[in-house]
């Protein structure tokens, strides 16, 4: 099957929320999906744009991937870039999409100088992890992932 990668569109947004969806089934956690379609406009399209996007799409027209990524800035790296979520739909994994949406955040980053791009993989998702060793990945067991959440 053909696709192609490119920038996400607004019109994309309803196509991105439901593999955001389908992601947080994946993982367990489809009540964990608070975003809404609007908040998505907004934060990726308003006049203070949060987060950049790249979709796979088919020859149909069908979004079957994203990689949504922001800047970021270390106190220790200067710019670097944050990959939240690489999805592809399940129908669709195996046809090297991710890679793909992944090689294209590698040249955004490498276009803009960053110095780090960095993302976080659940410890039970192996073909996520086999995916990224094919790319000399350094995983990190030092640092233990924090959060404040406020609903």
């Amino acid at each position: 099957m053909k696709f192609n990668i490119r920038k996400a569109r607004k019109k994309d947004l309803p196509s991105v929320l439901v593999l955001i969806k389908e992601l947080a089934t994946f993982e367990k956690a489809p009540h964990e999906v608070k975003v809404t379609l609007k908040e998505l406009e907004r934060d990726g399209f308003g006049k203070k744009k949060t987060y950049d996007c790249f979709v796979a799409e088919t020859s149909e027209n069908k979004i079957v991937g994203i990689a949504l990524y922001y800047i970021k800035y270390s106190t220790w790296k200067g710019k670097c870039i944050y990959l939240d979520d690489i999805i592809v739909t399940e129908s669709m994994r195996g046809k090297r999409i991710g890679k793909k949406l992944f090689d294209e955040v590698i040249t955004i980053a490498k276009k803009l100088k960053v110095r780090k791009l960095e993302w976080q993989v659940l410890n039970w998702n192996k073909p996520a992890i086999n995916f990224y060793k094919k790319y000399s990945t350094v995983f990190d067991n030092e640092w233990i992932n924090c959060k404040l959440i406020f609903e």
